[in-house]
């Protein structure tokens, strides 16, 4: 059965779980846990997102992300990839890091951030790591107390429901023997989002869900070959041409960042290989992440995308330039 897809508008809150491949831990030591730090502030910077409560485990991290216009697989699917690329290289292994896909419930935030960011300053206290919450380093809810500047970290929307610092610790306290609330997990609609029904009717009309399902797998080849300036049978064609190798990187890593769409349906239609298009894809990540050219291209092909009213333009040949 397919994977439904992720409700996706501008201003959606998550709560995000990233855990361990096979249950292995994450982060050994300080470096590991400083590096993945570095990694969530520069996200906020490139994608314009906000953090509003974080806590690293050893083997599993918990966020409340609230996203702007990008969606939050591109933000994590660009986290995982470059913090596993650090890994990797540190402790001389391959392969994946992090369970298969994270998991990620959207929120009401008006009735549950609150709840959600106590829940997770409250982790390592139900784990018997610490009997205090302020005595783990690795969340925020030091940051919170002001013990420590993270700048990065959004804390306004939530101090603010407080009077002082000391109401706000009070309403961590009063949680302590709180135990583990499956509805931040599982929510209260198809696993996908924590809210009542008018919440849901609503986040479901702001993602405009219905439109979103009917990106097809021809429309996107349609708008990288037209980036490009190639036709759909070079895309298909054995061409080793870096032009053409682009373009099939492209057009592989929309796919991967597109719940409805499959990698395997990709390959079967451009006739290639389906590793080699995921590995192409993630090449592409990393060159992307340097090159402002190939994210001005990125940024084009996905205008055309949300804009279907671009297909009928000419493509000039040419990078896209915007003011």
């Amino acid at each position: 059965m397919p994977r439904k897809p992720r409700i996706h508008f501008p201003g959606a809150v998550y709560h995000v779980i990233l855990r361990g491949n096979d249950g292995q831990d994450t982060f050994f030591d300080e470096a590991d846990r400083s590096r993945f730090f570095f990694l969530l502030q520069g996200g906020t910077e490139r994608f314009r997102h906000s953090i509003h409560a974080f806590c690293l485990m050893s083997n599993h991290i918990h966020l409340a992300v609230q996203v702007k216009e990008i969606p939050l697989s591109r933000i994590m699917q660009n986290l995982g990839f470059r913090y596993t690329q650090y890994f990797n290289r540190r402790y001389k292994k391959t392969g994946h890091l992090f369970q298969g896909r994270y998991k990620a419930l959207l929120i009401d935030a008006d009735n549950y951030l609150l709840e959600l960011m106590r829940y997770i300053h409250l982790n390592p206290t139900r784990a018997g790591m610490v009997t205090r919450p302020e005595s783990y380093p690795w969340s925020s809810h030091r940051a919170y107390l002001g013990r420590e500047k993270l700048p990065w970290l959004t804390t306004d929307w939530i101090l603010g429901q407080f009077a002082n610092a000391e109401r706000y610790q009070s309403f961590i306290e009063d949680g302590v023997k709180e135990g583990y609330r499956k509805e931040f997990h599982v929510g209260s609609f198809e696993g996908r989002a924590l809210g009542d029904d008018r919440f849901i009717e609503e986040a479901l009309f702001q993602a405009e869900e219905p439109a979103r399902e009917n990106l097809s797998l021809d429309a996107l080849i349609e708008s990288v070959c037209r980036a490009y300036g190639l036709s759909k049978a070079e895309l298909a064609s054995r061409s080793r041409v870096r032009q053409i190798s682009e373009a099939r990187a492209m057009a592989a890593l929309f796919v991967r960042e597109t719940e409805m769409l499959m990698m395997v349906d990709l390959g079967r239609e451009i006739k290639q290989d389906v590793s080699s298009l995921s590995q192409a894809a993630r090449r592409l990540e990393m060159r992307i992440e340097s090159d402002s050219h190939l994210e001005k291209r990125f940024r084009e092909i996905q205008s055309r995308i949300s804009n279907p009213q671009l297909s009928s333009l000419t493509p000039s040949g040419s990078l896209v330039s915007r003011n």
